[in-house]
């Protein structure tokens, strides 16, 4: 990544945090776009130049932190769908729980969801049945992780992986 692609994800990522602040103590629709980019220390045209709204900001913020996440766990390159990713997705979603707290008490949560859809995207052309798969696996994991934050990440990153594959072993059994 060159200096300049560094220098505008550094400052998306500013902007995004500036926007986790303020919906911290105000209600989304009353924060404006003077607001983040005044706390972001940038231009209002920097927004609209990187970020179409505020669920794209929120989104981008989380995609950042799961490559972030993959860096720091040497998770990169691995397979899209398999029971490694599930556990990964879980563990990471423990470890950001305090922000999505935050989106869900926000009615914001979707941007998690759109968030993982993105990360699971191929770059490549897909069948029609990779499309499916992928959007089936997306959907369920933010199905679980819906139940989960609803009952206060009671279980492990562990047996929510669990629980996952064996959702999906039964459901192959029918």
């Amino acid at each position: 990544m060159g200096r300049g692609a560094k220098t505008t994800v550094f400052l998306m990522e500013c902007m995004a945090d500036a926007l986790i602040k303020l919906m911290e103590s105000k209600p989304l629709e009353k924060i404006s776009v003077t607001e983040i980019t005044d706390l972001a220390g940038v231009g209002r045209v920097t927004w609209f130049r990187n970020f179409s709204s505020k669920s794209d900001a929120l989104t981008f913020k989380l995609v950042h932190l799961w490559h972030r996440y993959t860096e720091d766990h040497a998770l990169a390159g691995k397979s899209n769908y398999t029971a490694r990713v599930a556990a990964d997705f879980f563990r990471f979603s423990y470890e950001t729980r305090d922000l999505f707290r935050l989106l869900f008490r926000t009615g914001m949560q979707i941007c998690i969801y759109d968030a993982f859809y993105q990360i699971m995207m191929t770059q490549k052309e897909e069948n029609i049945v990779e499309a499916y798969q992928r959007r089936f696996y997306s959907y369920g994991l933010f199905g679980l992780l819906i139940e989960w934050h609803k009952r206060d990440y009671a279980e492990t990153p562990t047996e929510m992986a669990r629980i996952f594959h064996h959702l999906l072993g039964s459901w192959r059994a029918v």
